[in-house]
């Protein structure tokens, strides 16, 4: 089969490599869908990821398609469902999953390969993590399950509630994702980032202010210039030290911060301590998904709530890939490219 596999920092080459076959409890996926995302963006610059990936190896990780294959030991699939698979599973046995935690599970167990003509899942996830769709649902819309489950997380961290002012910093598919689960929930949402077409898509979903900060070097100054009121909760969606220091400054006395984005591995940031004392603040840091958020995102999508039309701005050819990516290093401001990994 045809994949993209990653070889190290900025380096994938898209090449036919040998498909394994299937161990007990796997089944076999034909991809139909697979998206870009900021995480693959990160790890192609580093060229790894500690938890995530090891190179050389398939790559991606957004993906839903139908069952081809199934190992003779599986019993509730079959080939010709319509499927979606997260890109993880936990062990539901250490201390974290025990409480419910299981974004935090010691062995979560990742999947790569969705830049590729087919994908095995591990047995773990089929068995905790690989969800039927709807005839009615699109392999698009269904491929955005996994990053939208990570925001479900955010927001169910953050006690996000109706009429609650809250301001997302930054206008990527986390934020843009943000943005519409908070106006669902009824709260009154101001965006702050970069580019026209991206603030164009927070507005569309929700959004009932944008605040363009390109070229702003105080950011806090930048957005209380523009802001009408308080914010009684912060999202950090951006990944950057320098932000995640603003959004504490950014929020009222009494407040939530998630600083959702991550940060480079080793940065570190300098809070004022009497500002958060004093101020009462909640500080919050959300990662990954669970098994019951992953469920909660398929729901938001199968309901309409979200769907592709709103984050996917592009397709682009599996051979491709390579000159995407680079061109996504050099500032290529595409919210989520739709990747065909059949030509």
């Amino acid at each position: 089969m045809r994949a993209a596999v990653l070889y190290g920092q900025e380096e994938i080459r898209v090449e036919e490599v040998v498909a394994p076959p299937l161990k007990r409890g796997e089944v076999r996926i034909r991809i139909e869908a697979a998206l870009t995302c900021g995480t693959d963006l990160k790890v192609f610059k580093r060229g790894y990821h500690a938890r995530m990936i090891v190179p050389p190896a398939v790559f991606g990780h957004e993906l839903a398609g139908v069952i081809s294959e199934v190992h003779p030991t599986v019993k509730n699939w079959r080939p010709g469902d319509r499927v979606v698979a997260a890109n993880s599973a936990p062990c539901e046995k250490c201390s974290h999953c025990r409480n419910r935690q299981e974004n935090l599970c010691d062995d979560l167990l990742f999947l790569n390969g969705a830049y590729a003509e087919c994908i095995a899942v591990p047995a773990r996830i089929v068995e905790r993590n690989l969800l039927p769709l709807k005839d009615s649902t699109r392999f698009h819309d269904a491929a955005l399950m996994e990053p939208l489950a990570c925001v479900v997380q955010g927001v169910e961290d953050s006690q996000l509630r109706a009429g609650q002012r809250v301001l997302v910093i930054g206008a990527g598919p986390i934020g843009l994702m943000f943005i519409a689960l908070a106006r669902q929930i009824g709260c009154h949402v101001t965006a702050a980032g970069r580019g026209k077409l991206r603030l164009q898509a927070a507005n569309r979903l929700g959004a009932e202010r944008t605040i363009d900060v390109a070229g702003k070097t105080d950011l806090v100054r930048a957005i209380r210039l523009q802001a009408e009121d308080e914010f009684d909760a912060v999202i950090e969606a951006v990944g950057k030290p320098e932000v995640w220091e603003a959004a504490v400054r950014l929020v009222r006395k009494g407040g939530v911060v998630n600083f959702f984005g991550g940060c480079p591995s080793g940065t570190s940031i300098t809070l004022d301590t009497a500002l958060i004392h004093y101020s009462n603040l909640t500080l919050r840091a959300s990662f990954h998904h669970t098994p019951r958020t992953i469920r909660r995102a398929l729901a938001l999508i199968e309901a309409g709530v979200i769907h592709a039309d709103d984050f996917v701005s592009g397709e682009c050819s599996l051979s491709q890939l390579p000159e995407l990516f680079r061109s996504m290093t050099e500032g290529n401001r595409a919210v989520k490219t739709l990747i065909r990994v059949r030509e």
